[in-house]
């Protein structure tokens, strides 16, 4: 019997927003131009909670593993319209009670209330304006889309808005002409390689981690996974690869990361959620940091950026 799926309907346990597809088969071209000892492609959205839920892990792993690993951002296309009724969600306020119970699974501040108060037609817009900034830099992309998600998962805003969308660009120091010229053109071209891409790997969810060796062979990761998935999974690519140490220290983990939750200092600074919550406290009361409470957690900001 098919079962019909959606994507924004995301099975906590395996940690998968999921796409309707029975392909499965998966075929990875060897690449000659790999620029570090691995490369990991990462299929994600920005409208995708799981892939919200992933970034403490994903973050660790860059400073621990990132002089010998490539990761490699593709837009997955979570969301393109609302022109399907299945999966126990067929209309945008259906979403709101989900999010509120994914954000409490995964301990990562996500407010549902967006899909009752200025809903999303679609991910594509998003995804879209990430690939014209990919173009630009990929660190400012990747900031730009952290800013993105911060906007719709925190601060309930419709980040297929321009005036939303620019605001993020700008934060991130992107050329905001640059970016508008690409994102009305060449940047839906970008965004389709990326959708063919995925079809053609069978990337049938998010997130989805491809870790490739120097031989193209490859291991997925496909979901929320503990920390020590992903690090066996470099670990096998590459056996050579040395874990780097990094200061755990609040003003360090800042200096990495301007913002951060409490969960993902928690797994940076290797200290359990409660203690992470109460020393970021401390802080937004010594005036160092800032702090965005919502009603399912909070973001904890650098004093000195505000």
């Amino acid at each position: 019997m098919e079962t019909n799926l959606n994507p924004l309907l995301c099975d906590t346990e395996e940690g998968i927003c999921e796409l309707p597809t029975n392909q499965t088969e998966i075929k990875v071209e060897k690449d000659t131009a790999l620029s570090k000892n691995v490369k990991v492609l990462y299929f994600t959205d920005p409208i995708c909670s799981s892939c919200w839920g992933i970034e403490p892990q994903l973050r660790k792993l860059k400073l621990e593993y990132g002089q010998d690993v490539e990761i490699e951002y593709h837009m997955g296309g979570l969301l393109p319209d609302w022109s399907y009724n299945s999966g126990g969600i067929s209309k945008p306020s259906d979403v709101a009670p989900h999010w509120d119970e994914v954000s409490v699974h995964y301990q990562m501040p996500i407010d549902g209330d967006v899909w009752l108060e200025d809903p999303l037609h679609s991910s594509y817009p998003p995804s879209i304006a990430f690939k014209a900034a990919q173009k630009q830099d990929n660190h400012k992309a990747i900031l730009f889309l952290r800013n993105l998600r911060e906007m719709l998962f925190l601060q309930k805003k419709n980040i297929t808005r321009w005036e939303y969308v620019a605001q993020a660009a700008q934060k991130a120091s992107l050329d905001l002409g640059q970016l508008k010229d690409d994102y009305e053109n060449k940047a839906k071209d970008w965004f389709q390689a990326d959708l063919d891409l995925a079809r053609k790997l069978g990337v049938r969810g998010f997130p989805t981690f491809m870790i490739l060796d120097q031989a193209a062979n490859h291991q997925v990761v496909y979901g929320v996974k503990p920390y020590s998935v992903f690090e066996k999974g470099i670990l096998n690519a590459y056996p050579q690869a040395q874990k780097k140490s990094y200061a755990k220290d609040w003003e360090s983990l800042f200096g990495y990361y301007p913002t951060l939750t409490a969960k993902e200092f928690a797994v940076l600074g290797e200290i359990s959620v409660p203690e992470a919550q109460q020393l970021l406290d401390s802080l937004v009361e010594a005036n160092k940091l800032t702090k965005l409470m919502t009603k399912n957690g909070a973001l904890w900001t650098l004093k000195t950026l505000e």
